[in-house]
């Protein structure tokens, strides 16, 4: 089971930063997790610029880390370069498509790493893993020498142990980054897909802990946001993935082609384009809400993270984070306790460029709850 990809030699006393093997290193050979990709890779010619600024703030890469193929999946599951290991269960899924970043900080291999999201891919591997992720406002951080998935969607973002190493990844990003004021008003989001009531009370208690006020709000396009924002990954993966779907099939997951193949070929230009039209629309849904509350509250996940052998029924782990994609807004997962079980995630939604009262919110309850 592997966490990496490739390791490098960093000597140095800055911070040990892993990253997504899908994010240019210069003189690495960028594989996105996929046989497909990496028989013809080459080592890159450049970092890409969220590497270049980590290199200027002193940060040592580790290493290039797992994900699951193309960045395309929630499980973290790898026909090729094998599965990181979940550190709180190795029989549950590392979740995706992050999977070797989260593990990477978990097992103290790296004080900061890189992930991306698309629909869920950096919070969800947090979720399951027991570790905290920042999805970037949509925008905010420069995808530049980054393999697309949906270019429409993808964020690059910050993930750690721990609050602080959010923040300290997202001063690797943007120099000068601090956390902002802590938000009085959290607005608890109801009304959205069903999810194991133990999840729902750790959500809850973690709020009331860090003391917040909190209200409850509702999105009734929710579910239909989730929805529109897989048509729009799939479609616009398939796009930028479609010269390997036809040339090297048998060099891909079958999850992966099925997916790109069922979803993604089906949508056509009229299409995309409503797509894009009701994105705009969810935005200002999400903003409306926002208008009136400082952050949203929700899980991160519906359900305890599948087991390895069962992980095929479980595609719907991203119901509560493609939405927030969709809107483009920022968002931070971080674990609370569950009794009895693997720790919850919480995930807290901000106003676009929002990050930095987020990470002001986690820690927050980072402190309240242990």
């Amino acid at each position: 089971m592997a966490t990496f990809i490739t390791r490098l030699d960093a000597s140095g006393d800055g911070p040990r930063l892993a990253v997504k093997d899908l994010i240019d290193v210069e003189g690495v050979p960028t594989t996105a997790g996929s046989r497909a990709v990496a028989r013809s890779a080459q080592p890159a010619a450049a970092d890409a610029p969220c590497v270049v600024s980590a290199r200027r703030a002193g940060a040592r890469i580790v290493g290039k880390v797992n994900l699951h193929e193309l960045a395309f999946g929630g499980t973290g599951i790898n026909p090729w370069y094998g599965t990181p290991t979940n550190p709180l269960d190795p029989e549950r899924i590392p979740g995706g498509s992050s999977s070797g970043s989260a593990v990477a900080v978990a097992e103290d291999e790296a004080d900061v790493a890189y992930g991306s999201d698309t629909g869920g891919s950096v919070r969800i591997p947090s979720a399951c893993c027991g570790t905290v992720g920042l999805k970037t406002t949509f925008g905010r951080i420069s995808c530049d020498g980054v393999w697309p998935l949906a270019q429409s969607l993808d964020t690059v973002g910050p993930m750690a142990a721990d609050v602080a190493g959010v923040v300290l990844g997202m001063q690797l990003l943007e120099p000068g980054f601090a956390p902002g004021s802590v938000p009085h008003v959290v607005g608890r989001l109801r009304g959205v897909p069903a999810h194991e009531a133990e999840i729902a009370q750790a959500v809850d208690a973690a709020l009331g802990a860090a003391g917040f006020e909190v209200v409850d709000v509702e999105l009734p396009g929710w579910n239909d946001a989730f929805g529109e924002c897989i048509s729009l990954m799939c479609a616009e993966g398939y796009a930028n993935n479609r010269r390997l779907l036809e040339e090297q099939p048998d060099d891909l997951g079958d999850d992966v082609s099925s997916f790109f193949m069922s979803m993604g070929s089906a949508v056509d230009s009229a299409q995309l384009q409503q797509l894009r039209s009701d994105a705009a629309a969810w935005r200002k849904a999400m903003a409306d809400v926002l208008g009136r509350v400082e952050v949203i509250a929700c899980p991160t996940l519906m359900i305890t993270p599948p087991r390895l052998d069962d992980a095929g029924g479980h595609a719907m782990v991203a119901n509560f984070t493609a939405p927030v994609n969709f809107a483009g807004n920022p968002a931070l997962a971080l674990p609370v306790p569950r009794p009895g079980g693997l720790p919850a995630s919480l995930q807290l939604i901000g106003p676009h460029g929002g990050e930095e009262a987020l990470v002001a919110a986690g820690a927050a309850v980072e402190a309240a709850v242990g």
